[in-house]
């Protein structure tokens, strides 16, 4: 997984962008991988004739950005212009084609780099697991003969980064949807603050704790990524060392149900922090353990999701995924005044954490406690939800605090994958991707070794 300062300084070489494209596009057609699971829709012929567009804007020393022509992937929960967003789904395959590209997706395209696809992901973003009936399931790049879940909603995204069918990735998180399957498969996922990124042009979830935001080898890419999506320059991050970096480990919930692997992962990358200067206290959080009550009814996911689906849902409800149909219909749980309790009671919880962790740079944690299991662990119903509310329990955290997150790898390089999790204040995104580029540089596998 080359990351985009290397595609850069290739480019800057003479490079072509072709040769990005055409490898990316072998991947995807290799019959023994995993492309046909991870894209919905290849623009072989697009991509291609963009290569070619801007290796000729780079021989005249023309190009958009130092990034022009490297290919990413779109999830399909994203508006591109001359196509039809199912988000996952059939139920919305007759739909109208696109009339325009979604601002993020247009970002992404005056910056120079290359749509290569739309991938896969869970019908309509609501699970965290990854497993879509409708396409099949992209597989967990790790012990792929175990065929493991990808993670999810961001599923097709995750692979098409880890196999290199694309350097980058747009994805989505509303509770984890970026996060979970960077962790699941060894990348970084970045959730910034909500609304940081427009999502219009994005079928939504939950208008509340909706983000966009990518997916790529390390969070440099990120940060590149994350520039462009956001309107700004993509300058480098600012140097921020561990050295006395304060950072809070809560004590409530996200340590319950911690996989030995998790465990071993999470404790390793703790004590190398330490050892490089950080200072991480331990801290009760108990307000972490209110977060049930408060959402006992679906929370704003089912509320605001079960809103946009509720006519969609009388018309074709056959068609849905039975296990996202289920979460969906938990929204006919809450009723108005409900719901204006619930947005009462998340005001009042940002407000009372946001005065326990204002003396930290970040909070850290298991990205999720447990690796990747089967698929076919999780065929039962039960099983599906035991896992699936397991792997979304932590990183839901940052959206409904309405804060930035990011999740970086800390395994050592030949076990599964393991994510550690980071979450920053409201609004400091930029300062976060510094802090964790320099976690990164501590405890990422490549530095663990094999």
């Amino acid at each position: 997984m080359p990351s985009l300062l290397q595609l850069k300084a290739e480019l800057a070489r003479g490079g072509t962008s072709r040769k990005l494209v055409e490898q990316c596009l072998s991947r995807i057609d290799d019959k023994s991988g995993e492309g046909g699971r991870v894209f919905l829709k290849v623009n072989a012929a697009d991509a291609l004739a963009a290569a070619e567009y801007y290796d000729r804007l780079r021989a005249h020393g023309a190009s958009p950005s130092p990034f022009a022509g490297i290919p990413v992937s779109i999830k399909d929960l994203f508006d591109v212009a001359g196509e039809v967003t199912t988000a996952g789904s059939v139920v919305l395959r007759g739909a109208a084609a696109a009339a325009r590209d979604a601002p993020c997706v247009a970002r992404l395209r005056a910056a120079g780099f290359i749509p290569i696809g739309r991938t896969n992901m869970t019908e309509f973003a609501f699970s965290g697991l990854g497993i879509n009936p409708h396409y099949g399931t992209p597989l967990n790049p790790h012990d792929r003969a175990a065929a493991r879940i990808p993670g999810g909603s961001s599923s097709g995204a995750a692979v098409s980064v880890t196999d290199g069918m694309a350097f980058g990735a747009l994805g989505t998180d509303t509770g984890g949807s970026c996060r979970i399957p960077a962790a699941l498969c060894g990348i970084v996922g970045f959730k910034p603050t909500a609304h940081r990124v427009p999502t219009k042009g994005a079928f939504p979830l939950s208008t509340s704790l909706d983000s966009v935001g990518p997916l790529a080898a390390t969070v440099a890419c990120c940060a590149v990524l994350d520039a462009v999506l956001a309107g700004e320059p993509a300058a480098d991050l600012p140097a921020f060392p561990v050295d006395g970096l304060r950072l809070a480990v809560p004590q409530t919930m996200v340590l319950d149900s911690v996989e030995p692997a998790v465990a071993r992962a999470f404790d390793a990358a703790l004590t190398v922090l330490r050892k490089a200067g950080a200072r991480i206290v331990d801290i009760p959080l108990r307000e972490l353990a209110e977060l049930a009550q408060i959402n006992a009814k679906g929370g704003l996911a089912a509320a605001e999701s079960y809103a946009i689906h509720r006519a969609l849902i009388a018309k074709a409800e056959k068609m849905y995924d039975p296990r996202v149909l289920t979460r969906l219909r938990r929204g006919q749980e809450q009723d108005a005044a409900d719901y204006i309790d619930l947005v009462r009671a998340r005001a009042d919880f940002i407000r009372r954490v946001a005065a326990a962790t204002a003396p930290y740079d970040a909070l850290m944690m298991p990205t999720v406690p447990v690796t990747a299991v089967p698929v076919a662990d999780l065929v039962a119903d039960d099983a599906y939800r035991q896992v699936n509310f397991l792997v979304l329990r932590n990183p839901s955290v940052a959206n409904f605090l309405d804060r930035c997150s990011i999740s970086i790898p800390c395994h050592r390089g030949c076990e599964a994958p393991v994510g550690l999790m980071l979450i920053g204040e409201h609004g400091a995104d930029r300062r976060l991707l510094a802090i964790a580029a320099a976690i990164e540089a501590a405890v990422s596998p490549r530095q663990a070794g094999d």
